[in-house]
């Protein structure tokens, strides 16, 4: 499973360590992703999802998880959340049909 947020698509940085000697030894920044379930009010279940902290404050400021992936534009996303994306849309579609 790899190191990436599913929403934002934040990922795995490098660097340097540096020592007081002012030795550089190579590091990586860890994106601090959280297993979380959030709540799709068109497909009327949690979906899980792998995702940074930052990601879920950014999902919440938007609305939620639909308002966010409906607002958000489809470059902009991993592909992780255009399936997500594309299941909000089918369903909707699908109840605009029956209206």
């Amino acid at each position: 499973m790899s190191r990436r947020c599913q929403i934002t698509g934040k990922g795995v940085l490098t660097g340097n360590n540096v020592s007081h000697a002012n030795n550089k030894s190579r590091r990586r920044f860890l994106p601090n992703l959280q297993e979380t379930s959030l709540l799709s009010d068109i497909l009327g279940t949690a979906v899980p999802l792998r995702m940074t902290t930052n990601g879920i404050r950014t999902v919440e400021h938007n609305g939620g998880l639909d308002a966010f992936l409906l607002s958000t534009p489809n470059r902009k996303l991993p592909p992780e959340a255009l399936t997500v994306k594309r299941r909000i849309l089918r369903v909707q579609e699908k109840k605009a049909a029956v209206a």
